[in-house]
């Protein structure tokens, strides 16, 4: 079940940034991961800025149009920064698990124990991710499409794949599955027919201007917005569940289906979080042969290689016609490219925190990314009661002095702040909420 404990996310790890002297020197945390993760939720976390509206009180600015840019989804085809947040998410998770398997089996954990956990956490997370996205509804909001849910839907399988190749020192079968998952999905959507040219998109939530300047022609046309694969299914599967009005689109787009090839992108992280541990490990057992202190090895060549590659192929793929990259539907290109733009972004934590050792700088990320779950619902949460308090007890105009424009901005900063104090105060007590 979800506890509040003292144990570290990452199982088996300690929760200090200060170079120490561990008794087993695999045991050291991987800091740079905490880091990225912290960055992750800071940026999904600071939507309360409002940067859109701190633009359109500026429209001449250029400043605050890259701001507001990257903090806001792109409409289709693209990619801003704040698109790169439910990818990194995912990753994520891909690059704990095998650290995470290797801590409960070296605790003894049978196969049948870290399976129920796989399912226990999975099922979890599919009921918080409903929930979650039930606040603001009449009665239980079953979609399906949000990042927990998406996680929750494809954890299992991922635990599976983890566990089996890990008995192996060879990444071919998880190569080759994630291979076989993007191929058969785009396969899938390759195969179901495009709208016809008289299709009527407005039955569908798309205006003909949205539809002029972002559907696909030729055959990327299989990838348009609510006329695909994707939402044919969930006009199917979503009305299964009680729901306030019979399900017939979703107004930005995305999909319960989805989830799959998320799966290929916590599949990419678990193949860095094989690199990452194996490279830890091979260097512990070398430095304990030499009875001398072990330094740092990433392997950042490799991640900055696939980071790369996986970049220029979903381009490619998108500018040849055969799969377009849309993060809202989750294209496979989309799984590839972002997937590359995650490997950079592990790259560079690594290469500054583990490998150069400039770990002090990351501690207010930390903070944050050893308390992820607790920083995704903080974030569903506390934003109207602060506001509420702020407006109480400083006044209604009181986040003005700079200006009208910049008031969403500065009590933005302000709310962001309380996040992370009460992130901080959980950090200082070691009280980490494990799933």
């Amino acid at each position: 079940m979800a506890t509040i404990t003292q144990a570290e996310p990452l199982a088996g790890t300690t929760p200090v940034l200060r170079d120490v002297k561990p008794a087993a020197p695999a045991a050291v945390r991987n800091v740079a991961i905490d880091a990225y993760r912290g960055l992750v939720m800071v940026l999904m976390m600071a939507e309360v800025l409002q940067l859109s509206r701190v633009s359109a009180a500026y429209p001449a600015s250029l400043f605050w149009k890259i701001l507001a840019y990257n903090q806001t989804h792109v409409e289709w085809f693209g990619c801003s920064l704040h698109d790169t947040i439910q990818p990194g998410f995912s990753f994520l998770v891909g690059v704990a698990l095998p650290y995470s398997i290797a801590s409960r089996v070296a605790k003894g954990a049978r196969f049948a124990d870290l399976l129920w956990h796989a399912l226990w956490r999975s099922f979890v997370l599919v009921v918080l991710g409903v929930f979650l996205r039930s606040m603001d509804h009449s009665m239980t909001y079953f979609t399906f499409e949000d990042t927990l849910s998406q996680i929750g839907f494809g954890y299992p399988f991922l635990f599976l794949l983890g566990y089996y190749s890990s008995k192996t020192p060879s990444l071919k079968w998880i190569w080759t599955s994630l291979g076989l998952l993007l191929f058969g999905y785009w396969l899938a959507w390759a195969l179901y027919p495009a709208a016809p040219a008289n299709f009527d998109w407005q039955s569908v939530g798309v205006s003909s201007a949205w539809n002029a300047q972002h559907n696909f022609t030729g055959f990327a046309a299989h990838w348009n917005k609510n006329y695909n694969f994707g939402n044919r299914f969930d006009q199917w599967f979503l009305n299964l569940f009680p729901r306030e009005h019979p399900f017939v689109y979703n107004d930005g787009g995305y999909l319960t289906l989805s989830f799959i090839p998320t799966l290929g992108t916590m599949i990419l992280g678990l193949i860095a979080g094989r690199w990452l541990r194996e490279s830890r490990s091979g260097e512990s057992r070398h430095f304990e042969s030499q009875s001398l202190q072990p330094r740092p090895t990433v392997p950042v060549s490799k991640l900055l290689l696939l980071g790369v590659v996986g970049i220029a192929l979903g381009l490619a793929l998108h500018y040849s016609g055969i799969c377009p990259v849309v993060k809202r539907i989750w294209t496979p290109s989309w799984t590839i490219f972002s997937g590359g733009i995650c490997f950079l972004f592990l790259a560079a934590f690594s290469w500054v925190i583990e490998m150069k050792g400039f770990k002090k700088w990351a501690f207010p990320l930390v903070v944050v990314g050893m308390n992820s779950i607790v920083a995704y619902c903080i974030a569903h949460f506390m934003e109207e009661f602060l506001v509420s308090t702020f407006r109480i007890h400083l006044g209604p105009n009181f986040f003005q002095f700079a200006g009208a424009g910049l008031e969403p901005f500065f009590r933005g900063v302000a709310i962001l702040l309380c996040y992370w104090l009460v992130l901080f105060w959980m950090y200082q007590r070691k009280l980490f909420l494990k799933i």
